[in-house]
């Protein structure tokens, strides 16, 4: 047992090091193309002094008519999409979790299967839905076809949470007066935010990345992603990497804000 503990523990930093290699390394080349420019990019071999880097690149993609325009409609979108699959998808685990009735297990995979169709075959019938609701080219459409994405993912996290907390919990603040309804908010929701914060992240980011629907579903009022996808598409390559950069920039931030509840998720104290 002595022996293996160090191979265990090369293992688990080695699999750390390298998952954080995959995660970050990409993101750096990313923002040093972004960050030195046309010369940087071509250069090689590359150096690293600080007087190649500058935020000429990033001012110049900032300046583009209208990406703050869109990079508004995709805030708009990610949050409405977040909030939506949280709306449903918090109440759905939680029945999920806590009655039992018949099909449930059937229930749990057609909320899968709703991922199973792809976005492109439903393009044209959405368009055209939306189009008589009149919630196409705007950012509630974009958030609504965003939100079925990701309400499956919401109900399953949701529902494997609220089993985790013990139901006697619950059932002893039914005996100190508060109904279910109060119950839930005081008692099981605070338990269970750091799950509802990880599935509010995958809401958000989803909407943020997704380019597909937002550009069949948009015509003025597109997203960044959308945007970018019709403008950088001959833009040199240091202009491209300044818009990927953007791009993920809200994505880090929003990750950043939320992270106390992931790691209480995770067990890990926040230092």
């Amino acid at each position: 047992m002595n022996a293996a503990r160090p191979f265990r523990r090369f293992l688990l930093l080695g699999g750390v090091t390298g998952l954080c290699a995959w995660t970050l390394i990409p993101i750096a080349l990313l923002a040093l193309g972004a960050l030195g420019g046309r010369d940087f990019v071509s250069r090689w071999p590359k150096s690293l002094g600080a007087n190649d880097f500058s935020l000429e690149t990033l001012r110049a993609f900032l300046a583009i008519d209208g990406v703050w325009a869109a990079t508004w409609v995709s805030i708009q979108a990610a949050v409405l999409c977040m909030f939506i699959a949280l709306l449903f998808g918090v109440p759905a685990g939680y029945a999920l979790a806590r009655f039992a009735f018949h099909g449930a297990g059937a229930y749990r995979v057609l909320i899968l299967m709703t991922r199973a169709f792809p976005v492109a075959i439903l393009a044209l019938p959405l368009t055209v839905g939306f189009i008589r609701l009149g919630v196409y080219d705007t950012p509630f459409g974009v958030a609504l076809l965003h939100a079925v994405l990701a309400t499956p993912f919401a109900t399953l996290v949701c529902a494997s949470l609220f089993q985790g907390i013990p139901v006697e919990l619950e059932e002893a603040s039914w005996v100190f007066g508060c109904s279910r309804l109060t119950g839930f908010v005081k008692v099981v929701l605070p338990l269970a935010l750091p799950g509802i914060a990880a599935a509010s992240i995958f809401a958000f980011v989803l909407s943020w990345n997704e380019v597909f629907a937002a550009s069949v579903l948009t015509v003025r009022h597109r997203t960044l992603t959308a945007y970018l996808l019709s403008v950088l598409s001959e833009s040199p390559l240091h202009v491209q990497f300044a818009g990927g950069l953007i791009l993920i920039i809200p994505s880090i931030l929003f990750i950043f804000l939320v992270r106390r509840r992931l790691f209480a998720m995770w067990g890990i104290g926040n230092r």
